[in-house]
């Protein structure tokens, strides 16, 4: 029966359902369409990478319009954060919500960025389907980067550049 015990406990301490830590503060600067800095209540900077989304990199059409879009929704603001995963940079990964606004889904549905498909896993299954409706929509309405004849998604735009 022990073993049981000890077996339930070990799983449940390592299996952890996406998006389960939060953070509050107030974001101080965002580097671009996808990452923001945020000042918590004790003054502690925590380099935050949107979930779900990829955004456009330096010297890719739509990168500053991207960083603007996610500065529109998110700077001065109070934020919350949702999620707890860490990248290998070491920033927080996370759902931004601003004012009630998923900054996110925002930046997909202005075409500022891309439903980043190979993490949609580590979305729940509400966010997954509104970040890919969000992007078909976009891509269908022509709007942001989507205006272009064949934008290329940030994650091919770096493996080109290694």
């Amino acid at each position: 029966m022990s073993r049981w015990l000890l077996l339930s406990a070990v799983l449940a301490a390592t299996i952890q359902p996406a998006y389960c830590g939060t953070l509050s503060g107030r974001v101080v600067a965002v580097s671009d369409g996808d990452t923001l800095t945020v000042l918590d209540s004790e003054n502690r900077q925590h380099k935050i990478r949107v979930a779900g989304i990829d955004a456009p990199e330096r010297k890719q059409p739509f990168r500053q319009r991207s960083k603007s879009g996610l500065s529109d929704c998110s700077f001065g603001k109070t934020v919350e954060i949702v999620g707890d995963k860490r990248d290998k940079y070491r920033r927080t990964v996370g759902k931004v919500i601003a004012d009630s606004r998923d900054c996110g889904l925002a930046q997909v549905n202005a075409g500022l960025a891309w439903h980043y498909k190979a993490y949609e896993r580590e979305q729940p299954k509400a966010d997954r389907e509104a970040y890919s409706q969000a992007e078909d929509a976009a891509r269908k309405a022509g709007v942001g980067l989507w205006s272009e004849p064949s934008p290329v998604p940030p994650w091919e735009w770096r493996k080109g550049r290694r």
